[in-house]
């Protein structure tokens, strides 16, 4: 059996935003994933590996390398691949390119909740970061919402300006005026200490916080977990593993019952917006399970 190695000039143009969010929801409803992180460093360099088993979806098994020196030798930062194996034979189905997995995998389970989180009749969107993520970002908002007008900051304006000018969106150059008027506030930074305060939010708002994927990694505040409810889409990717909530819970600034569910939660109505006044915060951990629902998704439209 040949075994495919899968790329984005396969079958994104066959992928939506919509249809991975989609499998996000349907994936978080059925049975519960088993899933493994290791984290190895050695410096400011990571090697990731994230595994899931979900019964009657398949194994996964995505490695991942961040080296940040890599731009200044013209390298990207990220290198990587996933292995799909069928999950009752152990045969391997494909690899796939990792950037495609995170890529549609990351922005769809943001929109995943948001969608269920956010209020629908949200019109402003910021977005704290100007890499690749904020980029998707703004496309998987939009697939949703697609009147949003749609800010801009980074801690680098010029990187900024340029997305801003390359979405169609607009530079928000005084991110705490920004933050109190947008309606949704997603964040994809590589942030050790907070970019977004709470004392700057407003009733009703929605948060989307992604780039925190260590222990010493955060981008909210204590004041902006306080002033929430917090929702993740995986307790076992999250609460041990990420500084975003490994922090305040060791500090004491949250308990574990501020966390008010999980995607499958959202997914089956068990958990979400109670008021339209409620500040939602939405923890995306980016788990392998996640990435399975994802890598499934595209193995079934490459084989068509």
């Amino acid at each position: 059996m040949t075994v495919p190695y899968i790329t984005a000039e396969m079958v994104e143009t066959r992928l939506s935003w919509g249809a991975v969010a989609d499998a996000i929801i349907a994936g978080s409803k059925a049975a519960s994933p088993k899933v493994s992180d290791q984290l190895l460093t050695e410096g400011d360099n990571t090697l990731l590996s994230r595994a899931a088993w979900i019964a009657g979806m398949g194994i996964g098994v995505k490695s991942v390398t961040v080296m940040p020196g890599n731009a200044d030798i013209g390298l990207p930062s990220i290198h990587g691949a996933m292995l799909v194996f069928d999950d009752k034979t152990g045969q391997i189905e494909a690899v796939i390119d990792s950037g495609l997995v995170t890529k549609w995998k990351t922005a769809g389970d943001s929109l995943a909740a948001a969608r269920i989180l956010a209020r629908p009749d949200s019109k402003r969107l910021l977005i704290i970061g100007a890499g690749q993520v904020a980029a998707s970002l703004v496309d998987a908002y939009r697939s949703h919402w697609p009147d949003l007008d749609v800010m801009i900051w980074a801690r680098k304006p010029a990187q900024a300006e340029a997305l801003a000018n390359a979405q169609g969106a607009r530079l928000a150059t005084d991110l705490p005026q920004a933050a109190a008027r947008a309606d949704i506030i997603a964040c994809a930074t590589m942030a050790k200490e907070p970019v977004l305060r709470g004392e700057w939010l407003k009733a009703g708002q929605h948060i989307d916080l992604i780039g925190a994927f260590t222990a010493d990694m955060r981008e909210a505040n204590d004041t902006a977990l306080q002033r929430a409810k917090i929702f993740v889409d995986a307790l076992a990717t999250t609460v041990e593993h990420i500084g975003e909530l490994m922090i305040p819970l060791a500090s004491g600034a949250i308990i574990l019952g501020h966390i008010r569910g999980e995607l499958p939660d959202l997914a089956t109505g068990r958990a979400g917006r109670q008021s339209p006044q409620d500040i939602t915060l939405f923890k995306n951990g980016g788990g392998a399970h996640l990435d399975l629902m994802t890598a499934r998704l595209i193995l079934d439209l490459y084989r068509g």
